[in-house]
């Protein structure tokens, strides 16, 4: 696989920066899109290096690293999914395969409902809406409690609370949002508030936890869509919501090795199986 190509385009409100990895003796197949959110590109470098054999693209959410925006306000799918369909097509015009983890499988499956003509697979992983939970109240307060508390008392806290809720097994309690985050100090958290209010995952959690999928346009969509979840996240809330995502498209859920990110390689400070998960999304890829 060649060296990335880094390329930026312009979007409203948005400079998007995205990378080309092309394959060292080309390749036939369509390009396969990795995309995340928060997480920006370099979370999925391990995970290209296993698809060498065709063209890997990779970008950054705006907002987050290379890529930067001007206009503030809360982000959502839609607004993500506008700028992969411009990424696209600037790839040209034949559709694409994507695989999307977490907040970018939220944004694929919204492309999907909205441009099903740009994406001939689509791969998501743990898509992590509170909207099909079968503790949907729960869990559209708890998000919004952790938001609350980042409004609140600032990075260090609301972190402790999301880690206290993605960490957690099972419904979630009713009393939940009310609760005290935990101590962020525990966690290796700052408890001082230094008064910024820009970090993306915090700032955007209603945003994208409490997003609303089209099911209507996804199962009308050409594109074959998989739903994946981790095998070590099973009764955490987004391998929760991803289960009642499959289920409302009338598919099962596929099993990938690990947990929530099990895909990220050891430089990510939280390693997956980064060879085995690029062995099972390769075989679902293929039809498998």
């Amino acid at each position: 696989m060649s060296e990335p190509r880094t390329l930026t385009l312009d979007a409203p409100g948005a400079t998007v920066a995205y990378d080309i990895r092309d394959p060292e003796g080309g390749s036939t197949e369509p390009p396969l899109l990795m995309i995340g959110l928060p997480m920006d590109a370099s979370g999925f470098t391990t995970l290209a290096g296993h698809f060498s054999d065709r063209t890997v693209v990779t970008y950054d959410p705006r907002g987050t690293g290379r890529s930067k925006r001007s206009a503030g306000g809360v982000l959502t799918p839609d607004q993500h999914a506008d700028d992969v369909r411009r990424v696209i097509s600037a790839l040209g015009d034949e559709p694409v395969d994507i695989f999307g983890s977490s907040g970018g499988a939220l944004t694929a499956l919204a492309l999907v409902a909205r441009h099903p003509d740009q994406v001939r697979t689509l791969v998501a992983h743990e898509p992590p809406t509170a909207q099909v939970l079968p503790d949907r109240e729960e869990g559209l307060a708890a998000t919004a409690g952790i938001h609350e508390v980042y409004e609140r008392d600032g990075f260090g806290p609301g972190m402790a609370k999301f880690i206290a809720l993605t960490s957690l097994k099972g419904p979630i309690p009713s009393e939940f949002a009310e609760q005290p985050a935990p101590d962020p100090a525990a966690f290796g958290l700052p408890a001082e508030d230094d008064g910024s209010r820009d970090d993306m995952l915090l700032a955007n959690m209603v945003g994208t936890t409490h997003y609303e999928l089209d099911f209507a346009a996804l199962q009308a969509a050409p594109t074959r869509v998989v739903i994946g979840v981790g095998a070590e996240s099973e009764g955490e809330m987004a391998h929760r919501a991803a289960l009642e995502v499959a289920k409302r498209l009338g598919t099962e859920a596929v099993i990938f090795p690990s947990h929530h990110g099990g895909f990220l390689g050891p430089e990510s400070g939280y390693a997956g199986q980064p060879e085995a998960f690029a062995a099972k999304l390769r075989e679902v890829l293929a039809g498998g």
